[in-house]
């Protein structure tokens, strides 16, 4: 389950997408608009974290509103946003960019 975690924060837009879900559970049309990224584009993305087993498809009537697959990935999601501001604070690191780190 780790290593599908890490596939799934491995690209900004799954990231940005599970912390709208985290949030609360969303039409993908709305998360599109939310994420600022076509439809197909966020298709996909849904589709790997669906099969990473990190969101579910709750069909509503004609519609399907996508939800983290459990509770417990939300508090993962904002424990490790705080270890990575932590890490961050204490780093020092100069600009990314400019050394070739990171």
């Amino acid at each position: 389950m780790l290593a599908r975690f890490g596939r799934a924060l491995a690209d900004p837009i799954r990231c940005r997408l599970l912390l709208a879900l985290r949030e609360a559970p969303a039409h993908p049309s709305d998360l599109a608009d939310r994420l600022g990224i076509s439809r197909t584009r966020l298709s996909n993305h849904l589709a790997c974290l669906r099969d990473c087993g990190l969101v579910v498809a709750v069909p509503i009537g004609r519609r399907t509103r996508y939800e983290l697959a459990d509770p417990r990935l939300g508090h993962a999601l904002d424990d490790l946003r705080t270890a990575v501001v932590a890490v961050e604070a204490d780093r020092g690191c100069v600009d990314a960019d400019e050394k070739g780190c990171c």
